[in-house]
């Protein structure tokens, strides 16, 4: 998993309340166990018409908003299924954070795991971070995971929460798989003894 510790990018603002995980990636695009090649069907239903024709008024359609790494949503994003195919196409896309007032839980734990910052701010920053990124790609804003702060590109910083362990799984890129080749000495150990003691296992 990478890194994640500082980015200075374009931010997206999406106003949508209850921009559930169907809506981040539709149903169809579930059949796929690899975490790549999703970034394209992010938000299918909101990005293309029926003939697969890009929609020019959605907000990642935009010239200025192709390449944002940051989202600033609404309420409740990420409610409905569990699917953390959600994850995987907003990283496969670019996004490395995203900025709202409330998260569904799964979703939330999900983009931990795959290293997506979730950051949670209240309604009257979060608002203020929308209308920040409304002036498109000129106004940059910056996430620093070590000072978990936020900064607007007219240097207003926010403070954000993030739980001690979490944040030192983004700082040092460690998934649960990380995790536990982090123990892989006392792994190897443990398996040793047990041939030893159990010979006919």
């Amino acid at each position: 998993m990478e890194k994640f510790t500082k980015i200075t990018g374009i931010a997206a603002p999406m106003p949508l309340v209850n921009i559930d995980t169907d809506m981040i990636i539709p149903k169809q695009f579930l059949k796929t166990i690899k975490r790549t090649g999703l970034g394209v069907n992010l938000f299918d239903e909101m990005r293309y018409d029926e003939q697969g024709n890009e929609k020019p008024d959605f907000v990642l359609n935009k010239p200025q908003y192709r390449d944002a790494q940051i989202l600033i949503a609404g309420d409740n994003f990420g409610c409905g299924s569990s699917r953390e195919h959600a994850p995987w196409a907003l990283l496969d896309f670019g996004i490395r954070a995203v900025v709202s007032t409330s998260y569904a839980d799964i979703f939330f734990n999900n983009c931990f795991k795959n290293g997506i910052l979730p950051i949670i701010l209240p309604e009257d920053q979060v608002q203020y971070l929308m209308d920040d990124a409304s002036k498109g790609a000129n106004a940059r804003i910056t996430v620093d995971l070590e000072s978990q702060t936020v900064t607007a590109s007219d240097g207003t910083t926010f403070a954000f929460e993030v739980e001690p362990f979490r944040k030192h799984c983004l700082l040092n890129g460690l998934d649960d798989i990380g995790l536990t080749l982090e123990k892989a000495d006392k792994i190897d150990a443990f398996e040793d003894k047990a041939k030893q003691l159990f010979p006919w296992a």
